[in-house]
C-alpha cells in the first residue's frame, strides 16, 4: 500500500507544473495532455464581435461565447478562454478530459466553420532507472525502466550518439535493454519519452575481469570498476613473498586484459624490508654517521703526524746550531793566550 502511494505521489509531483500546447486551427488535429497539469487549445487567431463561438465534448455544449462575451463554460473552476489571442487553457487534467471535441464558429446567417480535435490525456513518464550488469564474456547489459508514464518510447545513446551495429550485440524492446559488446566502453544513457513529458538517465562504467583469491577460494568473474569490492587497492607491482612472520590477509589479482596483472596485498603487519621507506633511511643515516667519523680521525691523524714532524725538525735544527758555537768560542780563547 506505501508504494502505491508513493507511486501516486510520485506522479502527481511530476505532473505539477506540466503545461503543453496544441494547434487546433486545423481540422483534425491531435492533442495531448499531461495527467494533473494544463493544456493551451489554440481555437483561432483571436475573438471577433461579429461571430459566435461554441465548443462541444462530444454533443454536450462547455463553451458558448457571443460578441466576445462569454455565456457558458461548463468547466469555468479550471478553465479560462482567452479573446484576444483565441486559446482555451484547461487546468488540473484528468482521464475524463480524454474526448473528441468540436469548435464552431457562426455568423448571424450560419455556421462559418466547425472544425474538430482530438484531446488525449496521457500520465508523464516517471524518472528512469538503470540496471547494468557484466556477463560472462565482458559484455554490458544495461537495462532502462520508467514507472506510471502512458506509452513510453525508449532510446539509447553512447557518449551522446546513437548506438551502432559495432557496438551492439543485442536490443530488447520487451525488456527495455541492450547488451553492449566486450569492447564497448563510455557515457551510456537511456532516455524515456511520450507525448507530454520526457526524462533520462546517464552512468559511465565498464567491465573488468577480476581473479582473486580469498581464504582459499579462487573467484573470477567480470565485474563493474564502480562497485568492485573484490579485489581493493590494486597496484602495478608484482606480487611478493613475505618470509617474515605477519599475519597476511587475502592476495586478490585484477587482470584487465590477458597482458595486464594488478595484485594488491590486504594484510595487518608488514615486515621491514630493504624497500621500506623507514629502512633506506636508517641505513643511510648510519653510513653517513660512519664516513664522517672516519673523516674526523682522518683529520686529526693528519694533525697529528704534521705536529711531530715539525718537533722533529725543530730539534734537528738546535743540534746543528750548537756545535758551531762552541768552536768559535774556543777559538777566541786560544788567540788571547
Amino acid at each position: 500500500m506505501q508504494a502505491v502511494i508513493g507511486l501516486l505521489v510520485m506522479m502527481l509531483g511530476a505532473s505539477y507544473g506540466l503545461e503543453t500546447y496544441c494547434d487546433g486551427r486545423q481540422d483534425g488535429a491531435q492533442c495531448f495532455g499531461p495527467l494533473g497539469g494544463t493544456v493551451v487549445l489554440q481555437l483561432m487567431d483571436r475573438g471577433l464581435e461579429t461571430e459566435r463561438y461554441k465548443l462541444y465534448k462530444s454533443s454536450a455544449i462547455i463553451l458558448t461565447v457571443i460578441n466576445n462575451k462569454i455565456f457558458n463554460n461548463a468547466i469555468k473552476s479550471r478553465s479560462s478562454f482567452n479573446l484576444g489571442d483565441g486559446t482555451f487553457r484547461v487546468n488540473n487534467l484528468s482521464r475524463t478530459d480524454s474526448d473528441e471535441y468540436h469548435f464552431e464558429i457562426r455568423d448571424n446567417k450560419s455556421i462559418k466553420e466547425n472544425r474538430a480535435l482530438r484531446l488525449t490525456i496521457q500520465a508523464p513518464v516517471s524518472p528512469v532507472r538503470l540496471a547494468s550488469e557484466c556477463l560472462s564474456q565482458g559484455e554490458k547489459r544495461v537495462s532502462c525502466s520508467s514507472e506510471g508514464g502512458d506509452s513510453p518510447q525508449y532510446s539509447w545513446t553512447l557518449d551522446g550518439h546513437s548506438l551502432t551495429d559495432t557496438e551492439l550485440l543485442s536490443v530488447n524492446t520487451e525488456t527495455n535493454s541492450i547488451t553492449l559488446k566486450q569492447h564497448v566502453s563510455g557515457a551510456v544513457a537511456c532516455s524515456v519519452r511520450n507525448n507530454v513529458s520526457s526524462n533520462d538517465k546517464e552512468e559511465i562504467s565498464y567491465c573488468v575481469f577480476i581473479n582473486c583469491s580469498s581464504n582459499g577460494r579462487q573467484i573470477s568473474q567480470w565485474v563493474f570498476t564502480a562497485n568492485n569490492t573484490l579485489c581493493i587497492e590494486p597496484t602495478t607491482t608484482s606480487p611478493t613473498t613475505i618470509s617474515e612472520s605477519s599475519t597476511v590477509g587475502k592476495e586478490s589479482t585484477v587482470s584487465i586484459n590477458p597482458r595486464t596483472n594488478i595484485t594488491s596485498w590486504n594484510q595487518t603487519v608488514t615486515p621491514l624490508s630493504e624497500d621500506d621507506p623507514w629502512y633506506i633511511t636508517d641505513h643511510s643515516l648510519l653510513v653517513c654517521g660512519v664516513r664522517a667519523a672516519v673523516v674526523v680521525f682522518a683529520l686529526i691523524g693528519i694533525a697529528f703526524y704534521f705536529a711531530w714532524k715539525n718537533k722533529n725538525y725543530k730539534k734537528a735544527e738546535g743540534s746543528a746550531y750548537r756545535p758551531e758555537r762552541e768552536h768559535q768560542d774556543e777559538s777566541v780563547v786560544m788567540v788571547e793566550m
